[in-house]
């Protein structure tokens, strides 16, 4: 049976390796969740959200070519999109409050619900 838990959510994926980002994208779609994505640059991800508003962002901190997605990060927190930060690295320096949370690659089902669920929760509140 599938598990709709994150049914209707709209979720911007930005990731810049294809196989992480196809495997995520698969979960979350199984999960319910509307997945624009992945994308690989900051001015992918910028299109994306220029075109629909997401629920949340998934980003990847480092993305290609030695991008890092600090820049995009801020812009999603000014547009009051929360933010979830993925890395394959145990510390990420990153301004505080500015994420809603750090996940370290690789991410389980479980992990991403237990952050995702909460913020859905509280965006539905508002």
């Amino acid at each position: 049976m599938e598990n709709l838990e994150l049914q209707g959510v709209g979720i911007l994926l930005v990731e810049d390796s294809w196989h992480v980002g196809k495997a995520l994208k698969t979960l979350l779609h199984v999960l319910g969740a509307d997945v624009a994505g992945p994308a690989a640059t900051t001015a992918d991800a910028e299109r994306l959200v220029a075109e629909c508003t997401p629920d949340v962002a998934i980003v990847d901190i480092n993305l290609r070519e030695g991008e890092r997605a600090d820049g995009l990060i801020d812009r999603l927190h000014e547009q009051g999109i929360p933010v979830i930060v993925l890395t394959g690295y145990a510390v990420v320096s990153l301004a505080p409050g500015k994420a809603e949370a750090i996940l370290q690659k690789p991410v389980s089902k479980e992990q991403l619900l237990a952050i995702l669920l909460p913020i859905i929760a509280r965006k539905v509140d508002r």
